[in-house]
């Protein structure tokens, strides 16, 4: 296989790694696990058991992904930011029949420290700042801050804000790519460079 890892790194049996993915210091990935290629996993990085991980998915230092998840591709899990795997976690009761399926489409930001709990689906291209604890599906491009996360705008493909209405109809360039958003019935969507 042509990924790297570092020395100290735990790859488990039966784990499928993409080429030039990079495993980093003290990383742990368990059995089952299927991670694209181009990946990069930070220091202190584990991976739980049947996890799916796009190409060019970028997960920081400190950063666990429980059972159930998956992460498409392009997908940014910052620093320390953290994902659950049971809503009413008990420590003398066992619930791993209760794990919930938590989605991270295609393109989407996870800020430091965030916090997302499971069962969600997160939007493509959706950016969650920093901090910010999400507990309720998260839209396609939309911006997202605070404790319980809440909508404060709408995000390009390229990590840009948009000048666009939370609601009802509206339209926004994309600064840098001018790529042109189209806002309908508080669905975002890409209509490319020429609108």
């Amino acid at each position: 296989m042509n990924y790297v890892s570092h020395e100290t790194a735990i790859i488990d049996e039966g784990v499928i790694i993409g080429d030039d993915t990079k495993v980093w210091h003290w990383a742990h990935i368990c059995g089952g696990v299927k991670i694209g290629s181009h990946c990069t996993l930070g220091q202190n990085v584990y991976i739980g058991n049947n996890v799916s991980i796009g190409n060019k998915v970028k997960i920081q230092n400190n950063v666990s992904v429980y059972e159930r998840i998956t992460l498409e591709d392009d997908v940014f899990c910052g620093p320390s930011m953290v994902f659950t795997n049971v809503h009413n976690p008990r420590s003398d009761i066992k619930r791993k029949s209760e794990f919930k399926d938590t989605v991270v489409k295609i393109g989407a930001t996870l800020g430091a420290n965030c916090t997302v709990v499971c069962g969600v689906t997160i939007g493509s291209y959706a950016f969650i700042g920093a901090g910010a604890v999400v507990t309720k599906d998260v839209p396609n491009f939309a911006l997202m801050v605070g404790v319980p996360a809440r909508q404060i705008g709408w995000m390009s493909r390229h990590g840009e804000r948009l000048d666009m209405p939370l609601k009802g109809q509206g339209k926004a360039e994309c600064q840098h790519t001018g790529d042109h958003y189209s806002l309908e019935n508080k669905i975002c969507r890409i209509l490319g460079n020429n609108g």
